[in-house]
């Protein structure tokens, strides 16, 4: 008796279509076809095209001639805003470019072997950054955002609760990071690196999606800093447990390695695309994969409002690294405050950076050259 094959298994070509209009928004038919490619393997475009046909109106919505987008009451309530190439006019400060653009649509549309590098702290899951869940962390209110309590005086800024994320929203950020890894696949020169902020609990699932896009992996690196995440007693039961800490206090941030595989040997690849190592940041010091830091100072906050800001004394040494003959454009997808962009400005790199959010894009414009001005590079030997 013939079986089918796993991937065209009943549901399972409409959960994939689900992932991606969630991730994206609306679609036509044939980005939707291209994208559950990416995502599950070839799949027969008549099965794609009978899952919407069938589905809609009660899991898709057909909103134009072979337009669709996911029904609302499937998100929850967290639906994406519809995407558009541009909403806003591109920023041009210093040597970066900055556009308010959803990043998939802005990738796809980028000619191949054009970006060097990338350096980005993306979000995870998307829930923490879905439209209702901003709403509350601006107003204070919290939601998924954790606001963690003082510590020797100072405020710290929130954090996301990972450890609240469902079954099926680590399924999407599966399908987010091999979709992402696959369009930008092409998109990269041979050799490019492309380096990933993630955290512990989540960067085994980061890590899975981008091999699984084809990037070749190549190790982590470690960003050494004292949060605020972890190490509480149990909630409720401080005296009960006074010797009890529910997980590690975290010292320290991985942000996985990958490149796009080089041709041939590593000075070929030098020769040709410019890529394929890492600056050193000095004759006798190779480049490392554990940097000590700190966490972003009050002034650079007030130059950039974004709960996930990085410190430019780190970014600096990291982004430095990534174009091994200080040559090529480094490419930040969730541009955030504008600080990779910054610590790209500061060291003399020509970079992009796409944004989403109206407020954090118009927060990036204003702090990129402030970022950048900041003293104390990070660079200076140790």
């Amino acid at each position: 008796m013939r079986t089918v094959p796993r991937r065209y298994a009943p549901g399972r070509v409409r959960d994939a279509i689900v992932r991606v209009l969630k991730v994206t928004g609306r679609m036509s038919v044939r980005q939707i076809e291209q994208r559950v490619n990416q995502v599950i393997g070839p799949t027969p475009k008549s099965s794609i095209r009978s899952y919407l046909r069938l589905n809609s109106p009660r899991t898709f919505v057909k909103e134009g001639r072979g337009i669709y987008s996911v029904n609302p009451t499937v998100l929850g309530g967290n639906a994406r805003e519809k995407p558009s190439l541009l909403w806003k006019e591109p920023a041009s400060v210093g040597n970066a470019k900055l556009f308010h653009a959803d990043c998939f649509d802005w990738i796809e549309r980028q000619p191949d072997c054009s970006i060097h590098a990338v350096v980005t702290d993306p979000p995870y899951g998307l829930f923490e950054y879905s439209v209702e869940q901003q709403e509350k962390l601006r107003s204070g209110k919290g939601g998924v955002w954790r606001v963690p309590p003082s510590f020797d005086g100072n405020q710290r800024a929130p954090l996301p609760r990972f450890t609240t994320l469902t079954d099926d929203q680590l399924a999407e950020l599966q399908t987010f990071f091999l979709g992402l890894g696959r369009l930008l696949l092409p998109k990269l020169v041979p050799g490019a690196n492309v380096i990933v902020a993630s955290n512990p609990l989540l960067s085994f699932i980061v890590s899975s999606a981008l091999a699984e896009a084809g990037l070749e992996r190549r190790g982590e690196v470690i960003r050494l800093v004292m949060t605020m995440r972890g190490g509480d007693r149990p909630k409720h039961a401080h005296q009960e447990f006074p010797d009890v800490s529910v997980m590690p206090r975290s010292m320290w941030e991985p942000w996985v390695l990958f490149r796009r595989p080089i041709e041939g040997r590593v000075q070929d690849n030098l020769r040709k695309w410019k890529t394929g190592g890492f600056r050193r940041p000095s004759a006798e010091r190779p480049f490392g994969d554990v940097i000590v830091s700190s966490p972003t100072r009050k002034a650079e906050r007030a130059f950039a409002p974004h709960p996930s800001l990085k410190p430019q004394a780190f970014l600096r040494q990291l982004v430095r690294g990534v174009l091994p003959l200080g040559e090529g454009v480094i490419l930040d997808p969730f541009a955030g405050g504008g600080s990779t962009l910054a610590a790209a400005e500061a060291v003399g790199y020509k970079s992009i950076g796409i944004e989403k959010d109206p407020y954090y894009f118009d927060v990036a414009k204003k702090a990129v050259m402030r970022l950048a001005s900041i003293k104390g590079s990070g660079l200076e030997p140790v």
